[in-house]
Formats: C-alpha cells, structure tokens, sequence
C-alpha cells in the first residue's frame, strides 16, 4: 500500500511559477514509475508528466513541454513537478499517481495509487 500528499498548489499570475511536491509514504516508492495528471476537456484525467522509478526516463505532454519539469528524490520518497511560465489554462486540480507499468503507457486507470490532489489557479 503506498498512500501520496500532494502539497504546493496555490494561486500565481500568469508567467508565473509553481512548484508541486508529492510525498509517498512506505518503503517500496522506488519500485513506482511516477506521474502527474490533471482533469481534461472529453477524458477522466491526463497526464502531464511522469519519472521512471531511477529518474533517468521523463516524460512530457505537449502542453507542457518546455514549461514543466519531473523530478523526484527516492530518498524522500517524493516526487516533484516544477511548474514555470503557468498559461491560465493550467488552472487545475493536479494529482500525483504511482503505478508498475511502463513510461509509455499513459491511461489513468492503469495507476494503482493516487492522492487527493492540490489546486493550482493561475490568473491571467
């Protein structure tokens, strides 16, 4: 059982930046591939970034490449997502999930962990 606390959402002006952590608890973090979605136009959730379990391997949406950035520390069982240049239409709720798949596979439901979520508001 892993359970995840995301934590630093908040409200920022346009252009400017956040910086999202989620920590996980248990002993086993390092064995969870890493994403973070956010609610979508037409779907569940989507993902906007995700970290291999070593952090070697990312990946981006298009909407944010270039914007964001994943990272995680396994020794703090945490993961980050470092949010600059926010667009008003990154205003969401963004959750952290774990799962035991592949980087490549990008449906929510194939996570097996998820937390309650952190608001992010950027204002135009």
């Amino acid at each position: 059982q892993v359970q995840l606390v995301e934590s630093g959402g908040g409200l920022v002006q346009a252009g400017g930046s956040l910086r999202l952590s989620c920590a996980a608890s248990g002993r086993t973090f390092s064995m969870y591939l890493m994403g973070w979605f956010r609610p979508a136009p037409g779907k569940e959730r989507e993902r906007v970034a995700a970290i291999s379990r070593s952090g070697e391997s990312t990946w981006y949406a298009d909407s944010v490449k270039g914007r964001f950035t994943i990272s995680r520390d396994n020794a703090k069982n945490t993961v980050y997502l470092q949010m600059n240049s926010l667009k008003s239409e990154d205003t969401a709720v963004y959750y952290c999930a774990a799962g035991r798949h592949s980087i490549t596979v990008v449906t929510p439901s194939r996570y097996d962990y998820w937390g309650q979520g952190t608001q992010v508001t950027v204002s135009s």
